[in-house]
């Protein structure tokens, strides 16, 4: 006798819950960077990317893992541990501050199976840019993993909010079908439909603790580039700001001008 299969669950759920009933609880609940803080630091940690290995001792020895059953020995990766500070930092928030909210990116591979490597959080360009990010309460985390429609409309959203959007490689097709969001009627009234025409609920404003933590991340970034160990992916940093126009002898403030 066959066993009795279940539906998608994201498709149950949707089957009781409507796209626009959806949209309107993201609307309501997720919190953006302001695009300020964006303009002044837009790339929190290059150093890291998505799989990106842990090192040690100022960059001078692997950080290794030991698994508690096999006791097999390995390299230590990144997940999504400096996105999460990126993102927490540029709200002005505190993690013990944030409990069941969760770091979303917006650009990157569509893969609701989690089979294709994600090229974008791999790109030390993107996987701490704070316009790739939103945070979403946990629970609303699986729409935005899973349903492009929510992907599309958050991407329009952030592109017009900041004025910038992913342009990956892998990007383009999603890139040049961003203004077609704007037509849905599930897109929410008060998200901004062009570039610069308003903003989003839940903008949360720059203040002077994010400017001092951005300052500090950014004298960090620089010490680093001239004080790390060998294992210090320098080459890769300094693509990255270049790519957002930081100059790291600068300060902060006058690198942005």
């Amino acid at each position: 006798m066959a066993r009795e299969t279940l539906p998608n669950g994201t498709d149950a759920l949707m089957a009781e819950l409507s796209l626009k009933e959806i949209m309107r609880l993201i609307e309501a609940t997720c919190r953006w960077v302001d695009p300020a803080t964006f303009n002044l630091l837009p790339d929190w940690y290059p150093k890291y990317a998505r799989k990106a290995y842990f090192y040690k001792s100022n960059w001078s020895e692997p950080q290794m893992n030991t698994n508690r059953e096999t006791r097999q020995t390995v390299h230590k990766q990144e997940g999504n541990l400096y996105a999460n500070k990126s993102l927490t930092h540029a709200l002005g928030l505190r993690s013990e501050g944030r409990k069941e909210w969760s770091c979303c990116h917006l650009w990157g591979v569509d893969d609701a199976l989690y089979q294709e490597s994600n090229s974008v959080v791999q790109d030390r360009r993107y996987y701490s840019c704070v316009a790739n990010m939103v945070l979403l309460p946990t629970p609303l985390k699986a729409f935005t993993d899973t349903v492009p429609d929510v992907k599309g409309m958050l991407r329009l959203c952030a592109r017009n909010l900041y004025d910038w959007e992913c342009d990956h490689d892998s990007q383009k097709v999603n890139n040049d079908q961003l203004d077609m969001w704007s037509e849905r009627k599930e897109y929410p009234e008060i998200w901004p439909k062009i570039r610069g025409a308003g903003a989003p609920l839940g903008v949360m404003p720059i203040s002077e603790d994010v400017r001092a933590t951005a300052r500090r991340r950014w004298d960090k970034i620089r010490k680093e580039l001239e004080t790390a160990g060998s294992y210090f992916p320098r080459e890769e940093v300094l693509d990255a700001l270049v790519y957002w126009k930081l100059d790291p002898t600068e300060d902060l403030v006058m690198a942005r001008c």
